[in-house]
């Protein structure tokens, strides 16, 4: 008896797979947003957002005009440290200190766990 094929799912469809697994459990509140991330090939984004209201409190991506300026390239890990602090002090300036991590789906590793340790340093509470 022939087994049936095994369908081999892309990169990306399994990363917004996982990403909905995640997301049954992590929720924005107006006490806690969640800190989302994407992260594209040459560049990486991160939001603020209240999922509640339906709100994006706060965001900083390596494409914004102020925090290119800083950079080198958008898609290192330099970059992602950039990132995370510029996304911390809008959200600090939102009023916001505490937030829920969302890794988009993505591995906790290389320029997302940058993004994450740069946004702890510059005084979010994750």
């Amino acid at each position: 008896m022939a087994s049936a094929p095994v369908r081999k799912l892309s990169r990306d469809l399994h990363r917004q797979r996982v990403h909905q697994r995640v997301r049954t459990r992590v929720a924005g509140t107006a006490e806690r947003p969640r800190l989302c991330v994407y992260r594209a090939l040459g560049h990486i984004y991160a939001q603020v957002i209240d999922d509640r209201s339906g709100r994006t409190l706060a965001s900083a991506g390596s494409i914004d005009a102020e925090t290119k300026k800083k950079l080198k390239g958008g898609g290192n890990i330099a970059a992602a440290k950039v990132i995370g602090k510029t996304i911390a002090e809008r959200a600090k300036a939102a009023g916001v200190s505490k937030v829920v991590f969302d890794r988009g789906g993505y591995k906790y590793h290389g320029r997302v766990k940058a993004l994450a340790d740069a946004a702890r340093e510059a005084g979010l509470q994750f």
